[in-house]
């Protein structure tokens, strides 16, 4: 019986050991027990740090140097020239014949340059003393300021005042002979006081309003400002040049579309009319004012004066008018301007001084640079 006993035993071992070396079932064999996920819970969104970004650095371009290598220049060798022959008249032809260059058109404006004044030659009459002066221009008035007044006082001189001619305007009825109709210009031209007088003094007889958008062209600032008295300055066109007509080039230049009115005595200065006719703009010359000769019956003999001093061609027509049997002898005469001092020469007379001049500008600096010399005898 213990045989058996054993005998079984090692059965049963063996039965173990083998159940011990077979492979492990899969899960799905065992019994399924369903259990509950848990829930997972949600994430907080995490802000994610943004890092600073770096200025960005400047790059500049360093200027490179070119690196020029020496080109190798080959020698070449002259060429003879072969004569061609070529017969008279086709020589003839090429000698006449010219190249035709078109012309180019400038941007530039074309500088406008007037003829130079005649050369004003002045006498060399010896140079007396001098104690008294006629001048041809109405007594200033008291407390004025005048040149001639501290003249004067400079050399113990007496200087009488004496207009030689006297301005008359033109009535409505004399100037509508010249059929000028003064609303067809859109500008005006200024060249002194007087024509500014006459301008408005005309419109007011025949009733014409001048209009708001009229333009002026002033020789000068004063008689700019002189306006004030028909016009308000500052809601009008009013442009102005610094003593010559040259001055308003440009200005007219931007405005040449309009219809110019020149405004004048009989006696306008010739300069004026060339330079506007030069500027090729559209323009009326009308005579609102004549020159007229004074009556000079008061003054009785003009040999009492050592100088007599003229500023107007018409001034010195009105001595030889008044005074047909004037013999000059040692009185000397004093001109402003050339065309005043060609009418001195013109009519027999002889010029002692003549104004501007490259050292005197003006009439009383000429007769002072005189009076200077001749009195130191």
């Amino acid at each position: 019986m213990s045989a058996k006993k054993k005998l079984v035993k090692k059965k049963l071992v063996k039965k173990l050991i083998k159940k011990s070396k077979a492979p492990l079932k899969k899960a799905s064999s065992t019994k399924k027990i369903n259990k509950a996920k848990p829930v997972a819970k949600k994430a907080k969104p995490v802000l994610k740090k943004t890092a600073k970004k770096a200025p960005a650095k400047k790059i500049i371009n360093k200027p490179v140097k070119a690196i020029v290598k020496p080109i190798a220049i080959e020698k070449i060798k002259p060429v003879k020239e072969k004569k061609v022959l070529v017969s008279k008249t086709e020589k003839e032809n090429i000698e006449k014949a010219v190249t035709v260059k078109r012309p180019r058109k400038s941007s530039k404006k074309p500088i406008i340059t007037l003829p130079p004044p005649p050369k004003i030659e002045v006498s060399n009459y010896p140079k007396n003393k001098v104690k008294t002066l006629l001048i041809s221009q109405p007594k200033p008035v008291e407390g004025d300021k005048n040149p001639y007044l501290d003249l004067g006082k400079k050399y113990n001189l007496l200087p009488t005042f004496r207009q030689f001619i006297k301005i008359e305007g033109l009535n409505s009825q004399d100037f509508r002979t010249q059929r000028v109709d003064i609303l067809e210009h859109g500008a005006v031209i200024l060249t002194s006081r007087l024509s500014v007088d006459h301008y408005f003094r005309l419109c007011n007889e025949m009733r014409i309003t001048v209009p708001e958008s009229m333009k002026y062209f002033c020789i000068n600032e004063q008689t700019a400002y002189y306006l004030q008295k028909y016009i308000q300055y500052r809601k009008r066109k009013i442009f102005f040049g610094h003593g010559t007509i040259l001055d308003l080039v440009d200005v007219i230049r931007k405005n040449k579309d309009e219809k110019f009115l020149l405004p004048a005595s009989d006696v306008t200065k010739e300069q004026i009319v060339d330079f506007l006719d030069e500027l090729k703009i559209t323009y009326t010359k009308a005579t609102f004012y004549r020159t007229v000769s004074a009556n000079l019956s008061d003054i009785k003999s003009l040999n009492d004066y050592d100088m007599l001093v003229f500023f107007t061609p018409a001034g010195i027509k009105s001595l030889k008018q008044n005074f047909p049997n004037f013999k000059q002898g040692s009185t000397r005469i004093a001109a402003f301007g050339h065309v005043a001092a060609q009418t001195v020469k013109d009519l027999g007379y002889r010029l002692d001084i003549f104004a501007p001049n490259p050292q005197n500008p003006s009439m009383s600096g000429a007769i002072d640079a005189y009076i200077k010399e001749a009195n130191k005898r």
